[in-house]
């Protein structure tokens, strides 16, 4: 990362938080914007692309305690959001032809394209540590992320979604996910060199991986050009990464899916993301589940809910049902006087949880028949006749309204 990336990018703006959120807000904040912005559910979209790298870059820095502490300090050190290479030195740092308080530019320092050349290469700790005769490993210098880079490096974090029935969503189940993701080449082992042959360390900056060359009075560090900072040089690049060492690779995993999971739920599975480099571990793997309707249930948190019809008979007299759940049939008493709507619960039968598990809610519904025999109809007009009026305070305020002269109809 240059100093001016640190200057010029605004990485907390990027993720939409404060520069005090703290890391559980970065990673909501990360995670929710991935999620939206991902390339498989934005194909051919460049704008939705390079705004999910902006974040991705973003994330990287700030999720790292030391890389975010460097760059905290690189932009109230020269100013910062947007600011570009001028920036107000705070107690007035003077500059060619600048005085103290005003603002400084890294130009009237190094001369023309020097602060780019300098500052944008080496970072701020090549700066200030050649300056004051701190060296070339203090952190964010170019040695130091050269000794980082050259050292284990954990993989990429990967994303990928599964769609399961609604039985498996409630009961768990193990399912093959087919996916990509860089991983160590598999012809050279991730060296980047043609079989038979191996890199040699850069005889430019031998194996440093980075050099110093002079500006006026001061000397500053930077990138290798001949090794591109890695401090090995391929003579003869391996065919299939193209000395990259890094290949996209197919591969299929068996994940096991936790019982109880729900519609649009992250699954977070430790280890199972790209693999690492040079030794590094292993990233993570996030799987989005989305759950397909079932033709029975519905699910209201860890209870899950069925209707079930019943006759006028059953609900007058009560009956004792059978149901189904989702692994057995269970018998269900409807109480004699049950009106139509009523919720009965049947406890445990739900979704399986920790120490307890849901239960199951059955909603009775009285089914009205829509064609009656001649026979039927006399026996329905009988009992009506029988029961007598079920609204009767309804019926007294109809009458009283009805009778009353001065009402409106």
């Amino acid at each position: 990362m240059s100093t001016r990336d640190f200057i010029e990018k605004d990485y907390y703006g990027a993720l939409g938080v404060s520069q005090g959120a703290d890391a559980a807000e970065i990673k909501k904040a990360y995670r929710k914007l991935a999620r939206d912005l991902h390339p498989d559910k934005n194909p051919g979209n460049a704008a939705a692309e390079a705004r999910f790298k902006e974040v991705s870059e973003a994330y990287d820095v700030l999720s790292d305690p030391k890389r975010r502490a460097e760059y905290d300090d690189a932009r109230r050190l020269f100013g910062g959001g947007g600011a570009g290479a001028r920036a107000g030195f705070p107690g007035g740092f003077p500059g060619a032809g600048a005085g103290g308080g005003q603002p400084f530019d890294l130009g009237d320092l190094f001369g023309a394209g020097g602060a780019r050349a300098g500052a944008g290469a080496g970072g701020i700790g090549d700066l200030f540590g050649n300056l004051f005769g701190g060296g070339g490993t203090a952190p964010g210098s170019a040695r130091a992320r050269q000794q980082a880079a050259s050292g284990p490096a954990r993989g990429q974090d990967v994303e990928t979604e599964a769609t399961l029935s609604f039985d498996e969503a409630v009961l768990g189940v193990t399912v093959p996910l087919r996916m990509q993701s860089p991983g160590t080449c598999p012809t050279c082992s991730g060296s980047g060199a043609r079989p038979g042959t191996s890199p040699h360390t850069c005889p430019v900056c031998d194996g440093a991986g980075v050099t110093s060359r002079s500006q006026g009075a001061f000397a500053f560090s930077e990138p290798c050009r001949s090794c591109r900072g890695t401090g090995q040089v391929v003579e003869d690049p391996c065919p299939t990464c193209a000395g990259n060492g890094v290949t996209t690779q197919t591969r299929t995993i068996t994940v096991r899916i936790p019982a109880g999971v729900k519609d649009g739920q992250r699954i977070r599975l430790a280890g199972k993301g790209a693999p690492g480099r040079r030794g590094g571990p292993a990233g993570d793997l996030f799987v989005v589940v989305h759950v397909s309707d079932h033709e029975l249930f519905g699910r209201k948190g860890d209870d899950l809910t069925l209707t079930v019809p019943i006759t006028f008979p059953e609900a007058v007299l009560g009956t004792t049902l059978t149901v189904p759940t989702l692994d057995a049939n269970v018998t269900l008493k409807v109480p004699a006087g049950t009106s139509s709507g009523r919720t009965l619960r049947v406890r445990g039968r739900g979704v399986p949880g920790r120490g307890r598990n849901g239960d199951l809610l059955v909603t009775v519904e009285v089914a009205v028949p829509q064609r009656l025999s001649a026979e039927a109809e006399r026996a329905v007009k009988t009992l009506d006749a029988e029961l007598g009026d079920p609204r009767p305070q309804i019926t007294a305020a109809t009458q009283a309204r009805s009778s009353d002269p001065g009402s409106t109809r």
